[in-house]
């Protein structure tokens, strides 16, 4: 029978012809694959990837549009086994509560557009053998650097896991880090307070150590009240990463400074956004408003600083900065210890970032 229409097929056969050409399309290209069509040797292939320096520009550019033209994709996990280097950095925090480290958080990873590494985030809650048993994860991934926000473990014993470390804002005397100017900080915000005709000048933070960058906004802080001589008070508390803690906390703290300071102007400079924000619901809650009676700083300008129910003053960390130069200054010891001959850094380094003081509606 002379049949010129379209052919017919058996069902099957259609099913085979259809499960055949998406094995074909579906199937890995290798680096043989590659070899073949670039003429190159598979040794030649792995330089590229993995030591792509020792090519030449025009071969670098001859196989890279052969993976191109082959529709190649990395195979990770090969790349990994074969090379050792996972592109993995750890990061330990506190804690998410407060926005500070959520945002500083957000800023790091943002930074994957640039430097291409993947990250591994524990939040160790300030307990030492919880934090200790994250690293020890983070080290069984083959991490090759980690970002540590959380003060719980010394710098000390951060260094002797023999990996490259940077510490942001906290103690760093063995690590590389990246701090705030907190003195200037602290001398922004009680300027800030100055200007506004405060009677009496108070700042909330906990009972920090010399060692700690934070330490710094304390002192600037009463130089500056010294230094003019005005009347100021440090009420020094732990405040915790419980909001439920924290209001109870600074609940009190506003009745004792009212019963204190009946009459008297109050300027307070809170150790972060976060505990500011706490601070100034308590009083819109108790008065309908921001008394005129007080005048708040907060420190970070973290997310919460601009979106309270009143915009709060704030002495700015600049945290996209702080998180690019932590990675940049990551990514240089993490490049470093890559070569056949590495050199160690003869001491840590420390980037200090200046603060820029940001004035809203509570001052």
């Amino acid at each position: 029978m002379d049949f010129r229409g379209p052919k017919c097929y058996p069902i099957d056969f259609c099913i085979y012809f259809c499960y055949t050409l998406c094995m074909m399309k579906s199937k890995k290209v290798t680096f043989a694959d590659i070899a073949a069509y670039t003429n190159f040797s598979k040794t030649t292939i792995s330089r590229y990837f993995n030591n792509p320096d020792s090519l030449t520009l025009e071969n670098q550019q001859k196989i890279a549009d052969a993976l191109v033209a082959l529709d190649y994709k990395e195979n990770k996990v090969g790349r990994i086994l074969a090379s050792g280097k996972t592109e993995f950095v750890g990061i330990l925090i506190p804690n998410l509560y407060m926005h500070y480290y959520a945002e500083m958080l957000n800023q790091i990873l943002a930074t994957y557009e640039t430097y291409g590494y993947k990250f591994l985030v524990f939040a160790g809650h300030e307990k030492k053998d919880v934090e200790r048993k994250y690293i020890e994860e983070l080290l069984a991934y083959n991490i090759e650097g980690m970002i540590v926000l959380s003060p719980t473990i010394s710098s000390e014993e951060l260094a002797a896991y023999n990996i490259p470390i940077v510490g942001i804002e906290r103690e760093d005397r063995c690590i590389c880090s990246v701090n705030t100017d907190n003195y200037m900080g602290g001398v922004q915000a009680a300027s800030l307070l100055k200007k506004c005709g405060c009677d009496i000048f108070i700042h909330i933070n906990a009972d920090l150590s010399k060692g700690v960058p934070a330490y710094g906004r304390i002192q600037g802080f009463v130089d500056i009240c010294e230094e003019y001589h005005l009347l100021h008070e440090l009420i020094f508390t732990d405040l915790s990463s419980s909001f439920e803690e924290n209001r109870t906390k600074l609940f009190q703290i506003v009745e004792n400074l009212e019963e204190k300071y009946p009459l008297k102007k109050k300027g307070i400079f809170m150790p972060n956004d976060t505990h500011a924000n706490v601070l100034l619901n308590i009083l819109i809650q108790k008065y309908g408003e921001l008394p005129s009676t007080y005048r708040i700083v907060g420190f970070d300008n973290s997310p919460i600083s601009s979106e309270a129910v009143i915009p709060t003053s704030t002495v700015g960390q600049q945290i996209p900065v702080i998180a690019r130069e932590a990675m940049e200054l990551l990514s240089m010891q993490m490049t470093e210890r890559k070569k056949r001959k590495p050199t160690p850094l003869a001491e840590p380094i420390h980037k200090i970032i200046p603060p820029v003081l940001i004035c809203r509606e509570t001052t």
